[in-house]
């Protein structure tokens, strides 16, 4: 039997969840699609957990730390695995994404072409993730 799919969704930890969303729905465009309950925490009023979506492509995001453990700052230890991990989103025009994100992103370097064929825009999210807008050359 072939395993048949109709997607899928990373979850990423996220340290801090209002800044989390205020990047991937503010900054890149995602819609919340659902989310758990808000609650009251010593660090704000949030949800914990949150599926966002940008076109067909979806994406979890999850507090690290439940309400009250979060530490004072982001744990360097803990951030620099995040740079192992990327997300790589098709689009029609990198160009079109970065000449919009780079009003809302003044640090963004422009596209470069990856020599595998690929016009790429890549950059990190507040903790540290990957992200990549790509479409093939030509």
């Amino acid at each position: 039997m072939a395993i048949k799919t109709s997607g899928m969704t990373p979850l990423l930890q996220v340290y801090d969840m209002p800044e989390a969303v205020a990047f991937y729905r503010d900054v890149l465009g995602f819609d919340v699609v659902s989310a758990s309950p808000e609650v009251d925490t010593p660090e704000g009023r949030f949800s914990h957990w949150m599926w966002l979506r940008l076109g067909s492509a979806d994406l979890m995001l999850n507090t690290a730390y439940d309400e009250g453990q979060r530490p004072a700052e982001r744990v360097e230890d803990q951030q620099r695995w995040h740079r192992d991990t990327c997300n790589y989103f098709g689009c029609d025009d990198v160009d079109a994404v970065y000449k919009d994100l780079s009003t809302k992103l003044p640090d963004l370097h422009p596209p470069r072409d990856a020599p595998y064929g690929m016009r790429q825009l890549s950059f990190s999210d507040p903790d540290g993730y990957g992200v990549c807008f790509q479409a093939p050359i030509g």
